[in-house]
């Protein structure tokens, strides 16, 4: 076995995933452990950053105990996570961040959405830093939420000593180091990373914040991804059962590991780069797209500078309920119940065999917005409802069946809508590179060529989130003189399937429809 390996941690909203990986980006074996969640109510939800550590260090111990790998081999890590928020004394004890009080719970979680009010005041700001985040802050931001709580839990506020997104959480339980990634803090923390001064004073003064940077421990420069941050401590390298020879690297939003790992194949060619678009495709989904120059786009987060790659630009689009809003319709339908994997391939089986027999076609008056968690991208709206015309008396099997597949067009749709927006900004997508749990579902990954018309490209990595934190662990540990150059030597490449021509006139059709229900909603909720 080769003696330069990397292990790759990824962090979600659920579970921690770690990784060994060579440095050729072969996935030697993975391990993962569940995280947990405290929910006090329907906008608030909280991790224990201590449990998140702990879960880490376990997928970690198993990967390599799975791998048949010695810890001293290992030369490189790097972790991403979600974009929650990490709070914590000057002493590094952590501080609540609950309405329960209990110091465990120090961490809010991305899809917490008790700041919808301070988003709308920075919104209403009209500060150049909206230029950089789509022109409307949302609610998942860092800001937003240090700006709750600051005025909510004042006690908090004033323990506080440092805060962090949680990939610089674990970055700093591994190496002591207060560093934060280009990443994290030009995507959450309205840090501009092309400006000449990132931080923007003015900015945080007038949304009462002006102690952020000393509350929060933030350095003056972001970190490059990819950038050595030193190697583990004696007592990280014990917990991980790794030695101090390991290197970390800076490293990144978990989605943004997704697409570091299915386009990083493109550093080579940054002109054209911007026809592909990343889809990281879960319970949530973000789009990715890269480009040589910043394209400000409405409804679409950034444009931001360097948080996948040094020196390209990354505009950011999403859906906030895609795998989410198919577990909703399972649970909701009469004939549904518990959304188990083997629940959705029934589903798509039956999918298919109803097809047989109508076409294309099938329930072509159902129709859906699916909007049930808001509009991230292209309308920036958390307070946008999701809406089903077309419903009958039906509630057996097939008609669970139908509503999933339009609800499964729905979404796709809803990806059509964002790539159409942002080819208006000089891009010129033409193809879709998917990671995630959906490319498992046969039904969407069909819809994402045909409803889109794009080429859609299945990463050959077998996991592409990994891979791209194990092109920043080979950097940082120098098997590569750049993360460039260590994305074009560990890309695993994929395989490509090109949308169908004979279902353009139906999906041209059922967007036309889709555009036109968006209009029709919003001159309802204006009525209302």
């Amino acid at each position: 076995m080769t003696t330069d390996l990397l292990v790759a941690v990824d962090v979600g909203t659920g579970s921690a995933r770690a990784g060994v990986l060579t440095a050729e980006g072969g996935l030697l074996a993975r391990a993962e452990h569940a995280i947990v969640m405290n929910r006090t109510d329907a906008n608030h939800a909280e991790h224990d950053s201590g449990q998140i550590w702990r879960a880490v260090c376990a997928a970690v111990r198993e990967a390599i105990t799975r791998a048949g790998a010695e810890p001293g081999h290992v030369v490189g890590l790097s972790f991403d996570a979600t974009c929650s928020l990490v709070v914590r004394d000057r002493q590094g004890h952590p501080v609540t961040v609950s309405t329960n009080g209990d110091d465990r719970w120090d961490t809010i979680v991305w899809l917490d959405h008790r700041a919808l009010a301070e988003a709308d005041e920075c919104t209403s700001t009209g500060h150049k830093v909206l230029t950089y985040a789509g022109g409307v802050m949302s609610p998942e931001m860092e800001v937003p939420k240090l700006m709750w709580l600051k005025r909510h839990m004042p006690k908090s506020w004033g323990r506080a000593g440092m805060m962090f997104d949680l990939a610089d959480f674990l970055s700093w339980k591994a190496t002591g180091s207060l560093a934060r990634s280009q990443s994290t803090l030009t995507c959450k923390w309205t840090y501009l990373a092309h400006a000449e001064s990132g931080w923007q004073p003015d900015f945080l003064a007038k949304v009462g914040l002006s102690d952020m940077l000393d509350k929060a421990a933030l350095p003056d420069q972001a970190s490059p991804v990819g950038t050595d941050l030193g190697p583990l401590t004696a007592a990280a390298a014990a917990d991980l059962g790794l030695t101090t020879a390991c290197r970390v690297g800076a490293g990144l939003i978990d989605a943004h590991a997704g697409a570091l790992g299915v386009l990083g194949a493109f550093t080579h060619d940054v002109g054209t780069i911007d026809r592909h678009l990343a889809l990281i495709a879960g319970t949530s989904s973000c789009v990715m797209a890269l480009s040589a120059e910043d394209r400000p786009t409405a409804g679409v987060w950034g444009p931001y500078f360097g948080a996948v790659l040094p020196g390209v630009w990354l505009n950011e689009g999403g859906q906030s309920a895609t795998g989410a809003l198919l577990d909703h319709i399972i649970r909701w339908h009469g004939a549904g119940g518990e959304p188990t994997p083997e629940m959705h391939h029934t589903i798509a089986q039956r999918i298919m065999a109803l097809r047989q027999r109508e076409g294309l076609g099938l329930a072509d008056r159902l129709h859906v917005l699916p909007d049930f968690h808001g509009n991230r991208s292209p309308l920036g709206d958390p307070f946008a409802l999701g809406v089903i015309s077309g419903l009958t008396l039906d509630s057996d099997f097939d008609s669970l069946c139908r509503l999933y597949w339009r609800t499964a067009i729905s979404i796709a749709l809803g990806v059509r809508h964002i790539l159409e927006t942002l080819n208006t900004r000089g891009y010129a997508i033409d193809t879709l590179h998917v990671t995630g749990g959906h490319t498992k579902n046969a039904v969407l990954m069909e819809l994402y060529a045909d409803a889109t018309g794009c080429t859609v490209v299945q990463s050959a990595a077998k996991d592409a989130t990994l891979l791209g934190m194990g092109m920043v662990a080979a950097t940082a540990a120098g098997l590569y003189p750049t993360l460039d150059a260590a994305c074009a030597a560990m890309q695993q490449g994929g395989r490509s399937r090109a949308p169908d021509p004979a279902a353009r006139s139906q999906f041209d059709k059922d967007y036309r429809i889709f555009l036109t229900m968006l209009a029709q909603r919003q001159t309802i909720d204006a009525m209302v």
